[in-house]
């Protein structure tokens, strides 16, 4: 039989607070395979690592448990110390008292009943655990990054500044993301364009860089390290190769559609480039608005093409890739306004989104950057805004805040206040949320050098009335109503997923928190991980955040795939799914069941095979399996069943 060492941390008063450590230990002295417990302060600390070190030298342990937080936290700071003294790591066990037990629990005489029924179930499962070693696979060193906007281009950037292969794709026919289209940047107003074209040039030349623009992913396959992608490339009708970019393509097409790129307040043609900065730089054709599909109405802009660049018989390509490891950095889009219906916007012209008031703001934009009221052109001498819209309001719309709107809105009334020094910007807002660096500075100076006035309320209607927009809303901090008549209203609205985010979601088979937004492994210690090995989190996928936070975790999940193409292996869990051949009556279910293509059918055999490096050890193939063939290293049904006889017999 094993001797086992069980040490149970205080975490501080985080258990001790609601478990009797004490009651615990001495309970647990006498149980069968137990030959020390000791419980101590913090155990994951040095002292407590040293604790565990001597204990097994000075009891000649050959396994150990640790009651204290979640595995997720410290299971390899303890794995490790075991290895140190020569043990394999997976003779340890945690038994979560904390997350499981005393966090949940406010009496103590039944969080210390629990406490001691968690840990007698880890000493019943460590008593048959087997002595693992890794299995390891060679590492396929490319990266694929999804999403070609800031966060892409950075993580993108440094990897293939390190040394490696990058492949990214981006669904849109050019990238750049929502950044491209802004005016300035918060709290420096420096201009958003300047900034981001330099990088986009560089994803177009960098050696190390392969780009899928107007591409998505189909599919991916395989495992840590060794996956395989099929990307595909949607056709742009435009040969980039013969392309001049002369623009006499769009000078004959008759068909005019609304603007992307300015937000629906301009034109633009069947036939286009999404902006002068483009990357890819070349044009490409609308086919749902194009009059030279389904049927072949209009050839007028193939006729004007003298380098014979456009060709409607164009294909979508497929493409099959090999990476190592995946960055996902989707982005996002604004909460659609259709959703404020109180607030008008699509009922009246001179009611707008942030991302509209940009791209007036902006030098590239519809007037050169000149301000206007889209209803008649004049120039709005009195704007409300209006932050929160739709956000930090559970019972109708968005339940969180997004973090950016209190700075962008800002940033818009100082820049209005820049272009029209007589004009008048006033801020509807719940509070000011000014957390990054130099923010509240910017505040400050807003409010006190350019006269901008904030009230704090929420806007209830918004209506026209002649030339005027009626804003009500009500001044929480002097309790009167409020009527304003403004030229114009713009809305913050919140962060979103950007659209297909749940398609790709499914493909490539992540996490999404209950608003759409994926998950990282650990808020605190894994913020760029994905619960799944390989996958790894930058931008706003993860989150509502702002461009500084988008760079520094798109930097950071770069780092985490540098630190992984120094090797030339990578190693996976050993803690996979086996068969016994004896009880396997090759019946397939768990083949069908296993999301990880890790299982096969030996037709010969008449048996189910495991590939161990794609197994995750989900479980599935086990729940499925009618004789109990299926079983998981180190969980076995024997071992699950020890564990529930602990709690039966309490």
């Amino acid at each position: 039989m094993k001797r086992i060492g069980v040490f149970i941390c205080h975490c501080g008063i985080n258990i001790k607070g609601t478990v009797d450590v004490e009651k615990i230990t001495e309970e647990i002295a006498d149980y069968p395979g137990v030959a020390y417990i000791e419980n101590y302060i913090f155990m994951c600390s040095e002292p407590g690592q040293k604790l565990i070190r001597d204990v097994i030298i000075e009891h000649k342990l050959d396994g150990v448990v640790v009651a204290a937080c979640s595995p997720t936290l410290h299971e390899t700071t303890f794995q490790d110390a075991l290895e140190e003294m020569n043990i394999n790591r997976h003779q340890l066990e945690v038994a979560n008292i904390r997350e499981q037990c005393s966090w949940v629990h406010t009496d103590i005489e039944e969080s210390t009943r629990k406490a001691n029924l968690i840990i007698k179930t880890a000493i019943e499962k460590l008593k048959l655990n087997e002595s693992l070693t890794p299995i390891f696979a060679p590492l396929t060193k490319r990266t694929l990054v999804i999403g070609g906007g800031i966060a892409g281009i950075q993580a993108a950037l440094d990897i293939a500044d390190g040394g490696y292969e990058v492949l990214l794709v981006e669904r849109n026919p050019s990238i750049g993301g929502h950044m491209i289209q802004l005016s300035e940047t918060f709290p420096t107003l420096d201009c958003s364009q300047c900034i981001m074209t330099p990088k986009m040039v560089a994803i177009n030349k960098h050696k190390n860089i392969k780009l899928y623009a107007n591409s998505e992913i189909e599919s991916i396959e395989g495992f840590f390290g060794n996956f395989k992608v099929r990307i595909k490339r949607k056709p742009l009708y435009v040969d980039p190769d013969k392309c001049t970019l002369c623009d006499d393509c769009t000078a004959v097409c008759p068909v005019v559609v609304p603007s992307e790129y300015d937000e629906g307040l301009t034109w633009r043609k069947a036939i286009y480039i999404p902006f002068p900065q483009s990357i890819p730089a070349t044009f490409t054709i609308d086919t749902e608005n194009c009059l030279g599909f389904n049927p072949i109405a209009c050839t007028k802009c193939q006729d004007a093409c003298e380098p014979d660049a456009i060709n409607y018989d164009m294909k979508p390509e497929t493409f099959e890739e090999e990476i190592g490891a995946v960055i996902v950095a989707t982005g996002f889009d604004l909460n659609p306004v259709e959703n404020m219906a109180e607030y008008g916007y699509g009922k009246y012209p001179d009611v707008l989104n942030g991302l509209q008031f940009e791209r007036i703001l902006s030098a590239t934009g519809p007037t050169g950057g000149e301000m206007f009221r889209p209803s008649d052109g004049k120039v709005p001498k009195e704007v409300v805004f209006i932050q929160c819209s739709g956000s930090r309001d559970p019972e109708r719309h968005l339940p969180y805040c997004s973090r950016i709107c209190c700075m962008y809105t800002l940033k818009h009334a100082k820049l209005y206040k820049h272009k029209v020094h007589d004009g008048q910007p006033y801020i509807f807002y719940i509070d000011i949320r000014s957390g990054g660096k130099r923010y509240e500075e910017f505040v400050q100076q807003a409010v006190s050098e350019d006269g901008i006035v904030y009230i704090r309320g929420k806007v209830s209607r918004v209506y026209r009335e002649g030339e005027k927009m009626i804003v009500h809303g009500m001044d929480t901090l002097t309790g009167k109503k409020i009527e304003i008549e403004a030229d114009m209203v713009v809305l913050a609205m919140g962060i979103i997923p950007s659209a297909d985010t749940d398609k790709l979601v499914n493909i490539l088979r992540l996490n999404t928190d209950e608003n759409g937004f994926l998950v990282e492994a650990h808020p605190k210690l894994r913020p760029v991980e994905s619960i799944q090995s390989g996958f790894y989190l930058a931008g706003t996928a993860q989150g509502p955040k702002d461009i500084p936070d988008a760079v520094s975790q798109a930097s950071g999940a770069a780092a985490k795939v540098l630190a992984l193409m120094s090797n030339d292996e990578i190693s996976h869990s050993p803690i996979v799914a086996i068969v016994n051949e004896d009880l396997c009556s090759g019946c397939g279910i768990c083949v069908d069941t296993c999301p990880y293509g890790a299982r096969e059918l030996d037709i010969i055999e008449k048996i189910a095979t495991v590939n161990d490096v794609l197994c995750e050890g989900c479980g599935a193939c086990i729940s499925v399996c009618p004789a109990s063939a299926a079983q998981q290293k180190n969980l076995t049904d024997e071992q699950i069943f020890n564990m529930i006889r602990i709690y039966t017999n309490a």
